[in-house]
């Protein structure tokens, strides 16, 4: 059911407006003063409920009656079947003899407004590797710097603050396990993308796990010499995402969603400051102890452990 978004009433709102005239014995007056509405409004709710019951309370559609200039039947067949072909809707106006402004709301009203895709998308390929380390996924979101309550939490963009900056964060995932390893660095570039890297293998080191190869996508702090000279050192196979295909990287991508949801924006940070602290009892609560869909409800610290007995 969908009510006008100025609706003062609803429909147990109009019942109970009849009620307290018909069976409370209730004025009219002193009942449109308690429900905020005009004796006017009263009178035509116990009129509708007369006329045809409860049933009668429900909004009344708004289409007219009778739409005498409405496209012919015959006409609206000969637009489908244009569409069918994939005409666009300039060329289709000039086939048919209808107004271009015509033919759009024709499509539009027939859900063909927007042609499908030619070829369908391909299939997910989905992969687990075998033992932890043995992939890496890392990559970078950038978040605009805290300056006071956003547009995100009160929903007005006209007090958007410009200038700000923005803090990156860096996160890593391990393929298996799903264990993360996250970072809020001031840059992107290839100085930070290195130490984060450095710093991540370390740190799966501190809990058995030794990294075999590494996933980015195609960022200039990927490509850069230091970063392939840091994976030559670390003894790290480096694999690049393929371009335009940020699927490639989805367990990175998915985990960053999960992030923004339950740690960035979960709640109205005052400053950028008490958002970086907020994050690393999140990533202890994500590690350890929060249900992974894909671990069959278990947290992902569980694989490691797995893997070690």
């Amino acid at each position: 059911m969908r009510l006008h978004r100025n609706a003062k009433t609803t429909p147990k709102g109009r019942a109970l407006i009849v009620q307290r005239v018909e069976t409370d014995g209730w004025t009219v007056r002193r009942t449109a003063a308690a429900f905020g509405v005009s004796t006017r409004t009263v009178q035509k709710w116990r009129r509708r409920y007369h006329e045809g019951g409860a049933a009668s309370l429900h909004d009344r559609s708004s289409v007219p009656r009778r739409m005498p200039r409405l496209t012919r039947p015959a006409r609206v067949a000969a637009v489908r079947a244009l569409r069918a072909r994939r005409l666009p809707a300039v060329l289709i106006a000039q086939r048919v003899g209808l107004p271009r402004a015509t033919v759009g709301a024709v499509l539009r009203r027939c859900g063909l407004g927007r042609l499908p895709p030619l070829t369908a998308p391909p299939p997910a390929r989905r992969y687990e590797r075998a033992r932890p380390g043995e992939l890496l996924h890392v990559d970078i979101k950038s978040l605009g710097r805290i300056q006071g309550v956003g547009h995100r939490i009160h929903g007005d963009r006209r007090g958007r603050v410009r200038g700000s900056g923005w803090d990156h964060v860096h996160v890593c995932v391990d393929d298996r396990s799903r264990v993360a390893y996250v970072e809020v660095l001031p840059t992107l570039h290839q100085h930070d993308a290195v130490g984060f890297l450095e710093r991540a293998v370390a740190w799966f080191a501190t809990h058995g796990v030794r990294a075999e190869s590494v996933m980015t996508d195609n960022g200039s702090a990927y490509l850069a010499r230091a970063f392939a000279a840091t994976c030559t050192r670390l003894r790290l196979r480096h694999l690049r995402t393929r371009p335009y295909t940020p699927r490639t990287n989805g367990k990175a991508e998915r985990f960053i969603q999960t992030l923004l949801r339950e740690w960035a924006y979960r709640r109205a940070y005052p400053t950028s400051r008490r958002r970086r602290r907020a994050l690393a009892p999140w990533l202890r609560y994500y590690n350890g102890r929060r249900p992974h869909t894909a671990l069959d409800y278990r947290p992902p610290f569980t694989r490691l452990q797995t893997a070690s007995v």
